[in-house]
């Protein structure tokens, strides 16, 4: 009788044990996280120079478009169809080349913001293990935390852990 007691008072008091949740605001931790920041710096500027080179070709193509209308008035209208249809041809092969670094761009930029994503949640995995949490939610914009008291907001927490990783 007495065991059977002392069971149920052991199973009574770890039936009452909380689980330990917390919860990161997944907004602000992406756009406090130093790397992050840095691979979005690192591909504006690689945007820039392409969008530089892009208008630098463009108006070379068009100064060069203008020159052949100016020409083609003197040409045997046979002639001039010809060109006309290799500029056309031209500028498709440039707007194809450039749609192309553009795409190699955009891919680039995802495969590594896919990959800060995928580090991002092994450290919060990591994190929640090492201090004995049962579970860590995602909130922020379309996060699945629409209330958390602020002693159980881990973000900060993680931020300067991230930051303090991507500095070493």
């Amino acid at each position: 009788m007495k065991n059977l007691i002392v069971i149920l008072a052991i199973a009574l008091l770890a039936s009452c044990q909380q689980e330990k949740i917390g919860f990161v605001d997944n907004v602000k931790l992406m756009d406090e996280y130093q790397q992050k920041i840095d691979v979005e710096a690192k591909f504006k500027v690689q945007a820039d120079a392409l969008a530089k080179t892009r208008d630098s070709i463009s108006q070379a193509f068009q100064i060069e478009a203008q020159a052949f209308q100016a020409k083609a008035q003197s040409m045997p209208q046979t002639k001039a169809q010809e060109e006309y249809a290799a500029m056309q041809q031209k500028g498709q092969i440039i707007g194809q080349q450039l749609q192309q670094q553009d795409q190699q761009l955009q891919l680039a930029g995802q495969t590594e913001m896919d990959s800060i994503v995928s580090k991002v949640k092994k450290e919060i995995k990591a994190y929640g293990k090492k201090n004995g949490y049962s579970y860590i939610l995602g909130g922020g914009d379309g996060g699945s935390v629409l209330y958390g008291k602020d002693a159980n907001d881990l973000t900060n927490e993680i931020v300067k852990l991230l930051n303090d990783n991507y500095k070493k």
